[in-house]
């Protein structure tokens, strides 16, 4: 996958920066905050999906418990011959 690359100036703590430069070089910074950008956004945009999901179970689970209460009747039917 090849994206058009910018330029942007970035301010970082400089022990991070000492870090950074300990782990990928000078010459592969960029690369690395790339990489590290990607996942960072992939993983909040599965929090987010998971937060979404979860109420929106938490939003049906009344009219759930509404179905299952007006078939528990018919669900049940027939138990008694086993």
């Amino acid at each position: 996958m090849h994206t058009e690359t910018v330029r942007i100036n970035v301010t970082l703590p400089r022990d991070l920066l000492e870090s950074l430069n300990l782990i990928a070089g000078p010459r592969a910074r960029s690369r690395l905050i790339s990489e590290s950008l990607r996942e960072y956004i992939r993983e909040m945009q599965k929090v987010k999906l998971e937060k979404q999901l979860e109420e929106g179970y938490r939003a049906s689970a009344k009219e759930n418990i509404t179905l299952v209460h007006e078939f528990e009747t018919v669900d049940l039917e027939g138990w008694d011959e086993y």
